[in-house]
Parts: structure tokens; sequence; C-alpha cells
């Protein structure tokens, strides 16, 4: 309230209303005005207006510093999600690089494997084929073997075909026998 009369002192003192004329009278028009700003001030303070309207700034003070916390809360909040986000985010790429170390070394396993098996197969089959060489082998010697009997026996029917007459038939008949008794008495 002091702060109000000492601007409408000032008001008055001031030296723009000095040069229009007697400031007390009602055609001076600032006269007029500094009445009815007075007048009006007086019915804003008789309504408690300047109250009300600090009531209000403080209600929407209080409004303001509400909706701050809630700012802060819901700040501290979405902080926490985002660290829990990023610690499943962490998680999770060490739970997929923890799969693709494994199935690099099940492939790595299944690749040796493979090659164990296919040394095991080869081996396998150059054994089968040395047998199969092995066998061919023995066939063939077998083969050349009965063809060179073969040959022998026609060699040796002939030559004691023409070796044989009939004495020497009978003469080498009674040799044999007497050499299937010798052998078996």
């Amino acid at each position: 309230m002091t702060r109000l009369t000492t601007v409408l002192f000032a008001l008055a003192a001031s030296p723009a209303f000095a040069a229009t004329g007697p400031f007390f009278s009602l055609r001076n028009t600032d006269f007029v005005v500094t009445i009815a700003f007075i007048v009006f001030v007086g019915v804003l303070i008789y309504f408690k207006v300047p109250g009300k309207v600090a009531e209000l700034l403080d209600k929407r003070s209080a409004t303001i510093k509400a909706e701050l916390e809630e700012a802060r809360a819901l700040r501290e909040e979405a902080k926490a999600l985002l660290a829990s986000y990023e610690r499943k985010q962490k998680e999770v790429k060490e739970q997929s690089d923890r799969i693709v170390a494994g199935a690099k070394a099940e492939a790595e396993a299944a690749a040796a494997q493979a090659r164990v098996d296919l040394d095991v197969s080869i081996a396998r089959r150059l054994a089968a084929a040395e047998d199969q060489i092995t066998a061919a082998e023995g066939a063939a010697l077998r083969a050349v073997r009965e063809q060179a009997i073969t040959v022998a026996v026609a060699a040796a029917s002939e030559v004691l075909a023409k070796q044989m007459t009939p004495e020497n038939t009978a003469s080498s008949i009674d040799a044999a026998i007497a050499q299937v008794e010798a052998k078996l008495h």
C-alpha cells in the first residue's frame, strides 16, 4: 500500500502536470485520470483482488511444482527402464555370441568328424581295392598255373602218346599197380 501512495505522489509531482494548468480541476484530464486510477485501485483492494491473484498464482505455482515432481519421477522411471533395456540388450548380445560360438564349435567338430569319417571310408575302400587286387593277382596266377598245367599235360600226353607202345603201356600199368600196392600196404 505504501508503494502505491509513493507512485501516486511521484505522478502528482511530475513536471508534466505543472505545465497544463491547475491540477485539481475537473477540466484537467490528468487529474481525472489519476482519480479514476485511484478509484480503480481502491475497488481492486476492496474486493481483495490482489489476494485472489496471489492465491491463483500460488495454486498455479503448486500445480507447476507437482508437474515438475511428476516429470522428475517419470524421468527417473525412464532412466531405470533404459538401464533395464540396456542390460537386457547386453545379455541378449552375450547370449547370441555364445550361441554363435557354440554353433562354430559344433560346425568345426562336425567338419572334423566328417574328415575322420572320410579318412576311414577312404582307408576302407583302399583296403577293399588292395584285397581285390590281391584276389585278382591270385586268380591270375591260378589261371596261369592251370593253363601251364593244361599245356604241360597236353605236351606230356603227346610225348607219352608218341613214346608209348603197347608193350610200354602194359609195363607202365604193371609198375603203377605195384607202386599202389606198396603204398597201400
